[in-house]
């Protein structure tokens, strides 16, 4: 690391995806990523250089201390010192990635949100897929977690969704609430 970090924005809102729906968290997004999805929602040329202080203290200024770290990938920046920052500061840290690298130590919630393989991720709380007709069994056997979710891909198809989760019910639906109800 040089020191910085690209940081696209940092907000506070509700978690609004996922096992943690609902939970007030800020919001750490950072820019940049290695895969490119069409439905993907960062601008990527958009972000301002910030230090792992000034990032600690930002996020801090919300009364909230759950931080999602997401992107973009996330992985390609957050580093121990980060980690080691937040916690320092007595954060809950979850991240929201794609799977393609290895988690840095002290992350207590890990968010997989699969892209294309090769995958290099070493530790998955939550695997959370969008739907978009893929084989979704294959990839959980690819990518085991304790909990399984499916997200419908940018809202288009809920009811396809709700059909396969009716018929593998090893799966939960996930929708993004902070989307309906028109928050951040």
């Amino acid at each position: 690391m040089t020191g910085t970090y690209r940081v696209n924005e940092i907000f506070h809102s509700l978690q609004g995806e996922g096992f943690y729906t609902g939970t007030p968290a800020v919001f750490l997004r950072f820019s940049g990523c290695n895969r490119r999805c069409a439905f993907c929602d960062t601008d990527f040329a958009s972000f301002r250089e910030m230090t792992a202080a000034e990032i600690t203290a930002a996020v801090a200024a919300y009364p909230s201390r759950h931080v999602v770290v997401t992107g973009g990938e996330p992985l390609l920046q957050l580093d121990d010192t980060l980690v080691r920052s937040l916690k320092g500061a007595g954060f809950y840290i979850q991240i929201e990635t794609n799977g393609s690298l290895p988690v840095p130590t002290g992350v207590d919630w890990v968010t997989c949100s699969p892209k294309d393989a090769p995958w290099a991720i070493d530790r998955i709380d939550e695997l959370k897929i969008v739907y978009e007709g893929q084989d979704v069994e294959r990839i959980a056997s690819l990518l085991p977690a304790p909990r399984r979710f499916l997200q419908p891909c940018s809202g288009q198809n809920t009811a396809e969704v709700i059909d396969y989760i009716l018929k593998h019910p090893h799966w939960r639906l996930s929708l993004q609430t902070h989307k309906l109800i028109d928050i951040r």
